[in-house]
């Protein structure tokens, strides 16, 4: 169900949980698009081309949460004020918006973000995995939120396992493996942005 009825933002909350048999949980898939948090031991994972990922949790308290966004492209210049930074920034919003309601606090938060690499050739050009990395590092430095591991760039998928409860993260680089229902998925997303302008102004933490 989509967090807010403003069309122009098309970020939900993760639907699709299964049980995890290589770790023994139960665990959610976070698609492009979509966000999870949680209070429970489980582990969340996501699939990363060009889009980013940052994983947020309060270390003192062990909830935490994940999201998977794009910028959508535009002819705007850079900045945090641009269209497209809109749309980052309240993809980064939902996040931290669901994690103080639970109970998170911002002097406790930490983060660990991936992603961003050059996957699909549409977005290569437009050098979409660079923005969106660059965007997440930016983000998080003015929201004085500490990053305490990353992985972005390079020109492989990444699969991003990431426990809440203990902070813990394990990624892999997807070397060989030819991710068709990735590129999919991406490219879905990507002409979903493409049709769904981003309006209105979005409010940052302070």
């Amino acid at each position: 169900m989509p967090v807010t009825d403003d069309p122009g933002y098309v970020e939900h909350l993760a639907t699709n949980r299964y049980f995890d048999r290589t770790f023994d949980c139960d665990a959610v898939k976070v698609l492009p698009g979509e966000y999870f948090v949680t209070t429970s031991d489980i582990l969340l994972v996501t699939v990363l081309g060009s889009c980013v990922t940052a994983c947020i949790r309060d270390r003192e308290k062990g909830l935490g949460g994940m999201n998977h966004f794009m910028l959508p492209e535009t002819n705007e210049g850079s900045g945090m004020l641009s269209t497209s930074a809109r749309y980052g920034a309240y993809a980064m919003e939902v996040l931290l918006n669901h994690l103080l309601k639970l109970g998170a606090r911002r002097s406790s938060l930490e983060a660990k973000v991936f992603g961003g690499g050059k996957v699909l050739a549409s977005l290569t050009q437009a050098q979409v995995g660079e923005k969106n990395a660059q965007f997440v590092l930016d983000y998080l430095d003015t929201e004085r939120i500490p990053i305490v591991a990353q992985d972005l760039l390079d020109i492989y998928p990444r699969k991003v396992y990431f426990f809440p409860a203990s902070g813990r993260v394990m990624m892999k680089k997807l070397v060989r493996v030819k991710n068709d229902t990735l590129v999919a998925r991406e490219r879905e997303y990507e002409a979903r942005l493409r049709r769904d302008n981003v309006q209105g102004d979005v409010e940052l933490f302070g």
